[in-house]
């Protein structure tokens, strides 16, 4: 294993996550920028108001996007379980 191929494995590993997160981070940004719209125009100032939106719209999120996030993973997981077979040998 040289250092080339530990870089490989750092940035694969960092892109994967990125893209893993990307889709609910944006979901959180644009509801909280919404919610915050609504509070400043209605001067309401409840906690909940901004935590209970977000929640439940990456749960939906989730749900959407659950079934490409888990084949994501299971594909970065079994290249990396293939890597480490190989250094084995």
């Amino acid at each position: 294993m040289d250092s080339s191929f530990v870089l490989y494995l750092g940035r694969h590993t960092l892109e994967t996550a990125l893209l893993l997160a990307a889709p609910i981070l944006l979901t959180c940004m644009v509801v909280g920028v919404l919610v915050t719209l609504l509070q400043a125009v209605t001067s309401i100032r409840d906690m909940t108001l901004t935590i209970v939106p977000k929640l439940l719209a990456v749960g939906v999120v989730i749900l959407i996007f659950g079934g490409w996030m888990l084949g994501v993973i299971l594909k970065f997981t079994n290249e990396i379980f293939g890597h480490v077979q190989n250094i084995g040998r």
